[in-house]
């Protein structure tokens, strides 16, 4: 059965304002750019928000008050901010979004027991640390929000050990992922080249998966070489053929990230003012992907071609001055 539809209209029956929301890739690497401007422009917003290691995709949906509460470790676009500043203005000016952090560690072994529909997640990581004893939402916030876990962490004794105390810490309930990959089929079977991150756990941990793909190919074809396949197709809802979905982060083996694009993110995320033309000009004011991608251009998606053998879109020919 097929499961390819457009990109508005997976994004328009797959994600709900109010969805406990998890994105796949990396800060820079792999993330669902497209479908975070779509979920923009169809108005989409009250997210619970879990994410390993975030990028500018949640510092955009951030910056738009569109997240009511973000359960992460760390988030920047790697090399071109320290901390994403629409982020960092929500939380030292705004105040209006909760947060709650983790240690990164923790919160990838969170979503992975997530997968395993564990019921809670014991850890030794972050006994010792103010992580452990400084807590982002209140226990008379968690309580306003049905969708928020009791409690940061609780301190239990080992059964197994009785004396030694560890931190149990709650299990993500994911309602929606997006993730985007190189390569999936028709029927949802998904290829990702490279490293996986979180991926995987949050495909199968969501009641709901969008997968974007810059290569749509059958069934047949994506079984010739099963040990490359990375997420089965009874995880995934929704396969949306999205050339150039990941930009401006890379994709690996596709192409590289767009340096010039991250560099002015930067530039207009540091005022309120700079930040909603950019999502005017690139967001709202274009119908959609296509319109996205071609606004980029040919020549500018041209460069950012990876070379193969070196993984990345090297110039090789000294410009002339």
């Amino acid at each position: 059965m097929s499961k390819v539809m457009s990109l508005h209209d997976a994004i328009k029956t797959y994600v709900k304002s109010g969805d406990s929301l998890c994105f796949g890739g990396f800060t820079t690497n792999r993330k669902p750019y497209a479908a975070v401007n779509e979920i923009l422009r169809q108005g989409l917003g009250d997210f619970i928000g879990y994410s390993g290691p975030a990028g500018g995709d949640w510092d955009m949906l951030i910056g738009e008050g569109r997240v009511k509460a973000f359960i992460n470790c760390y988030i920047a676009n790697s090399g071109y901010t320290n901390v994403a500043r629409r982020f960092r203005n929500e939380i030292e000016k705004n105040k209006q979004m909760l947060l709650e952090d983790y240690s990164q560690d923790v919160l990838m072994l969170m979503l992975h027991a997530s997968s395993l529909g564990l019921p809670y997640l014991p850890v030794r990581l972050m006994q010792g640390s103010d992580l452990v004893n400084k807590w982002g939402i209140s226990k008379e916030e968690r309580a306003k929000d049905p969708r928020l876990p009791n409690d940061k962490l609780v301190e239990v004794e080992n059964p197994f050990n009785p004396g030694e105390k560890v931190i149990a810490v709650p299990v993500p309930r994911l309602d929606t992922a997006i993730i985007h990959v190189q390569k999936a089929s028709v029927e949802g079977t998904c290829s990702i080249e490279g490293d996986e991150f979180h991926d995987i756990d949050i495909a199968i941990a969501a009641k709901k998966c969008i997968v974007t793909c810059e290569e749509l190919v059958t069934e047949e074809e994506i079984r010739k070489d099963p040990s490359k396949n990375s997420i089965p197709q009874f995880c995934v809802d929704a396969v949306v053929h999205t050339p150039y979905g990941s930009h401006p982060a890379q994709c690996y083996n596709y192409y590289d990230y767009d340096a010039d694009f991250f560099k002015m993110y930067d530039s207009v995320t540091k005022t309120e003012e700079d930040f909603k033309a950019f999502l005017q000009e690139w967001v709202y004011g274009v119908k959609d992907h296509t319109e996205y991608i071609d606004k980029l251009g040919a020549s500018r998606l041209a460069n950012l071609k990876v070379v193969q053998g070196f993984g990345y879109a090297a110039k090789l020919v000294k410009e002339e001055k």
